[in-house]
């Protein structure tokens, strides 16, 4: 389902094409002596507006698919990990692999591996600069695969590690790792084509002075200087709603 601001994208188009009926049904009275709002001009910016949101859509169509595919397949990662960790405290390793490969594990939860300084109260903070600390959650998809690779590389090096169990086999991780690589690249490219496709939708539609929405109002400035205000042509303008998304 349409997001009510993707329909008042839409709908801004439509009421802008019924803007150029209206215009063009005061005959010889609509004739400004700006170009920008000339029934040609209207015309074409409406052709670019009505082919900017056709070239949008598939886009963004794109772009949410891979967000989705990546948050499928990221989503038992946590889970895994856990069930990863079991498996290798089960194997007699030696206590410091097992504490490396926790550290990975807990940013794969979102945890730190210890716990967060707090700063010392001093007598007088008022003036005093607060400190500022980094986030360590590291939740972000990036740092899932970097964990999650470093995780994995911890057990490769760990001769003990051989479960029985496919899942948890180095292999199969290892696969996991390059799919969840796989859909993370691909939400990177899909964004950047939706982010372009995106920056140039709100110039067509929203760009001061030559933007859709920009040239409605020098259209409703320009009426109402031809009909006084009651008439039924200005009325005929002025029921026309459009929105500054």
């Amino acid at each position: 389902m349409a997001s009510s601001s993707e329909t008042g994208h839409a709908k801004n188009v439509a009421n802008f094409e019924n803007l150029i009926t209206v215009c063009k049904g005061f005959g010889a009275d609509y004739n400004p002596t700006r170009a920008t709002i000339a029934i040609p001009a209207l015309t074409a910016l409406l052709e670019n507006a009505q082919n900017t949101l056709k070239t949008f859509r598939p886009i963004e169509t794109a772009y949410n698919n891979a967000t989705n595919a990546r948050e499928i397949a990221f989503e038992p990662l946590k889970k895994l990990s856990t069930q990863v960790m079991n498996a290798l405290k089960g194997t007699g390793a030696m206590q410091q692999t097992v504490n490396d490969a926790n550290t990975h594990h807990l940013k794969i939860q979102g945890r730190r591996a210890s716990a967060k300084k707090t700063p010392t109260p001093a007598s007088d903070t008022k003036n005093q600069q607060q400190p500022k600390t980094i986030s360590t959650s590291q939740l972000s998809f990036d740092s899932l695969v970097e964990n999650f690779a470093s995780l994995i590389e911890t057990l490769k090096a760990e001769p003990l590690y051989i479960p029985n169990e496919a899942n948890l086999q180095v292999t199969s991780l290892s696969a996991l790792l390059g799919d969840l690589t796989a859909k993370n690249k691909a939400v990177g490219i899909a964004e950047t084509d939706y982010d372009n496709a995106l920056i140039n939708r709100n110039k067509v539609l929203y760009a001061p002075e030559t933007g859709l929405y920009a040239t409605t109002l020098a259209v409703k400035a320009y009426v109402k200087s031809v009909y006084p205000v009651g008439t039924a042509q200005l009325k005929q303008l002025t029921s026309l709603k459009f929105t500054n998304l």
